[in-house]
């Protein structure tokens, strides 16, 4: 077979494109270093011990016989012949991390696929299978996400989460005995099974590929504990999910086959931070198939030229894993690669422990700007779907924000928080997500408008739409976004969560460093989130897999010239290239609303004392342009102070005169007063629109929400920038 005959090309003596760098043994040192680096991992709950194993390989064996029942019962229900209903078997495959063997005690969920013959559709499983699902006592938290770019039903079984994909083979049953390793399996199925089968497949590859299993495996768990406490684990929101990490320690396994973990997690840092991306990361060469499947391939399909950060499945067919990752993502993990090299340098010296690589990011000191997110539901069902389809859509946001021309980075933070129930007492169930932005520095006095309605509008837009076309949207489904600046986080964020993030020890590193200092482009080529679906692309053909050694080569010199560069002390990283990029089609909202302005900066969404001042304005936007006329109103209890706030800190001492822009007297005493400083920013302009849009209003398929029963949030952020 064709998988048969890759794997005998296999070269012989070394593991990947290349020759391995170094094959030093590992000295004294190395082995001490190992070990530590092993105790310092264990009060994380990294090492999972032999009774939670039982539980959860317990759980795949219900699991598995529940899904051979349903499709026994399916193909009863569709009049199958008894000699085949009685064999058509059906099977659960194992994938991710728990395949890999580095799933962690407590919190790790399973990676599963469902292996059904033919007669069973997609439909069925995310149906018939979903409510037989519904009506187990051991299931809890069900959720299907339909949408996805490979679909899958969320859901914890006897307290072990599961996330479990589907696919169905050209085949009549399903033996126990199946080897999905064979390429034959994919002859004549959808992309969403290609897909779904790939996880399977692309996580066998992988260990079949890396020298030394128990190396890799101790590495990987080093650098997945890293990641996830640096904030940067997390393929949903446009970082990197675990089967990229394992490919990444995968390659420094292939180019370090004698080397322990202390030294393979020094060496992934010192590879990985001087990296020239968007160079891909390849296991093994791109291989064609019969099959004529899509494969990644720059020269062939243009889409594939946007992605900035490309690390490529060895499994056929070949795709790059790591499609949602943005040029602010991809520099926010830059950053924290130059920082694990630095510490594991310092480590390795013995200057420091490995405990200083494991330090939690503190995210909500390190930005001064922040947007707060939020979705809330008035029912744990509907907030379950509704989170999980806005946390799907979240990078869509980043990748809007991105394309400002004042934004340099948006860094979002993986974690989710409740809603403060102060806050949201009349919004149900509430979660918020936290973005960090590091606006452009203002390089003359002259102040600068930075409009983010357009990006957050379009962002909300595209949720609504897709939860209208999955039919989940439900009266109270609402989503939030307001701009704070870091003094206002406590307002949001639980008790005691800022302080105990700044009791936490953190990194000196500066976030203007070059890592950080990138800007993506707003291109032409759309790579949306429907985009990821390839079934249109050009296949793969022999004569483009001709120019596939020309890619092997240069991904082969990059890995030298790495350690050709710290061999010479050069410490330098290229900035982010500004071309290359993910771009997202926007389409202009029009409506027409009564709005309230804040000309305070006022977070919305809560109550702050001394926020008054009110300017009731009629807003029209049209095609992403907004026109403004109005007359300042006053609140009756703050007319009779001779003074005003209009933020916490700063207060105006004269009201607007007639017919003067509320904003206009806001600066003309801000002027007076010294203002904010150079380089400063403030909130000119936060309006609020609560409405119900009828279906007049609604002129076209790129309308929010085709229904006049939902209630909608529209609002404007606007910021000045001061020289």
């Amino acid at each position: 077979s064709p998988s048969t005959s890759r794997q005998q090309n296999q070269p012989q003596g070394h593991y990947g494109l290349t020759s391995p760098i170094s094959l030093a043994p590992p000295s004294d040192k190395d082995h001490i270093h190992t070990q530590k680096l092993i105790e310092a991992m264990k009060p994380f709950g990294v090492f999972e011990d032999q009774e939670e194993l039982y539980r959860r390989t317990t759980v795949l064996g219900k699991l598995n016989n529940f899904v051979r029942e349903w499709i026994s019962e399916l193909a009863e229900s569709k009049n199958l012949p008894p000699s085949i209903t009685e064999q058509v078997g059906g099977k659960i495959f194992t994938f991710g991390s728990y395949r890999l063997g580095v799933h962690t005690k407590g919190s790790s969920d399973i990676d599963a696929l469902c292996v059904a013959p033919s007669h069973v559709e997609r439909s069925d499983f995310f149906q018939s299978f979903f409510e037989k699902l519904k009506n187990l006592e051991e299931v809890k938290n069900l959720r299907a996400i339909e949408d996805a770019y490979v679909p899958v039903i969320k859901f914890e079984f006897d307290g072990i989460e599961i996330d479990l994909v589907f696919a169905k083979l050209s085949l009549p049953t399903v033996s126990d005995d199946l080897d999905l390793r064979d390429d034959s399996c994919l002859k004549s199925l959808d992309i969403r099974c290609i897909r779904s089968l790939n996880g399977s497949r692309v996580t066998d590859e992988i260990l079949r590929l890396v020298p030394n299993l128990e190396n890799f495996r101790l590495t990987l768990r080093a650098v997945k504990l890293w990641a996830k406490r640096r904030g940067v684990y997390s393929n949903i929101m446009g970082f990197l999910g675990g089967v990229s990490w394992a490919m990444l320690v995968a390659r420094i396994c292939q180019l370090y086959p004698n080397a322990l973990a202390s030294t393979l997690v020094n060496k992934f840092f010192l590879i990985f931070s001087k990296w020239d991306w968007p160079k891909p990361v390849l296991l093994k060469r791109l291989e064609e198939s019969f099959l004529n499947l899509p494969v990644w391939d720059p020269r062939v399909n243009p889409s594939d030229r946007y992605h900035v950060m490309p690390i490529i499945t060895p499994a056929y067919p070949q795709q790059n894993s790591t499609y949602n990752v943005s040029v602010s993502t991809r520099a926010v993990m830059v950053e924290e690669f130059q920082r694990g090299l630095e510490v594991t340098d310092e480590i390795l010296k013995g200057k420091s422990d490995w405990s200083k690589l494991f330090e939690p990011l503190n995210f909500f000191q390190k930005y001064k700007h922040y947007i707060v997110l939020t979705a809330s539901a008035f029912t744990e069902e509907h907030h379950l779907n509704w989170i999980g389809l806005v946390e799907s859509k979240i990078r869509v946001l980043v990748g809007n924000l991105e394309r400002n021309e004042f934004i340099t980075i948006a860094h979002v933070q993986p974690q989710s928080f409740p809603g403060n129930k102060d806050l949201y007492k009349q919004s149900g169930y509430v979660s918020m997500w936290f973005l960090g932005l590091v606006f452009k520095k203002a390089e003359s006095a002259v102040k600068t408008n930075v409009d983010l309605t357009h990006g957050i509008q379009s962002f909300t837009d595209t949720v609504y739409r897709q939860a209208s076309a999955l039919n989940i949207l439900k009266e109270g489904m609402k989503i939030e976004a307001t701009y704070v600046k870091r003094k206002q986080l406590h307002y949001f964020l639980p008790a005691g969560t800022l302080q105990k993030r700044k009791k936490q020890r953190v990194s000196d590193i500066s976030q203007n460093n070059s890592g950080l200092q990138c800007k993506r482009s707003s291109l032409g080529e759309s790579c949306s989130d429907g985009s990821k679906d390839r079934d249109s692309r050009t296949p793969s053909n022999s004569s483009s897999l001709n120019k596939i050694s020309k890619l092997d080569i240069s991904t082969a010199e990059t890995e030298r010239n790495v350690e050709c560069q710290s061999c010479s002390g050069a410490n330098s990283v290229a900035e982010p290239s500004t071309s290359k990029g993910l771009c997202i089609p926007v389409s202009p909202t029009e409506m027409e609303a009564t709005v309230a302005l804040r000309t305070s900066g006022a977070p919305i969404g809560c109550t702050i004392p001394g926020y008054n001042t009110v300017c009731q304005l009629r807003t029209c936007f049209v095609q992403g342009q907004h026109k403004l006329s109005g007359t300042l109103i006053t609140d009756p209890k703050s007319a009779a102070s001779p003074k005003q706030h209009y933020s916490p800190t700063s207060k105006v001492s004269r009201p607007p005169t007639p017919g003067e822009c509320p904003q206009k007297a806001i600066d003309g005493e801000k002027a007076r007063r010294g203002g904010l400083g150079q380089g400063g920013f403030e909130v000119v302009l936060i309006t609020d629109v609560e409405q119900r849009l009828s279906s007049k209003e609604l002129p076209d398929s790129s309308s929010p929400v085709p229904t006049n029963s939902i209630r909608i949030i529209k609002r404007s952020i606007k910021l000045t920038l001061n020289g």
